[in-house]
């Protein structure tokens, strides 16, 4: 989904890890407590929006969303993946 050469060169907005792209396991895990009203941001805000994707930090803690092909990578719109399960 992300250009090689663009995950290359992105990084984490809050702690500058590496980010990768999230399997799809992860992406429709989120999307399913998104739809359940479930899942918050590190914030939070509760999540509204289905994600298109994903790019997890390196630790594996925090995802943040892919929308429309478009990384968001702010820092109040990272979701933990702690206990998604």
């Amino acid at each position: 989904m992300i250009d090689k050469d663009l995950l290359e060169i992105l990084a984490c907005p809050e702690t500058h890890q590496p980010l990768a792209e999230a399997d799809e396991a992860t992406v429709r895990a989120v999307n399913a407590k998104i739809e359940a009203k479930e899942l918050a941001n590190v914030v939070g805000q509760t999540v509204e929006e289905a994600i298109d994707g994903g790019l997890v930090r390196e630790d594996g803690r925090i995802l943040y969303p892919v929308r429309q092909r478009i990384p968001v990578l702010l820092v109040d719109e990272g979701i933990a993946l702690e206990g998604l399960g």
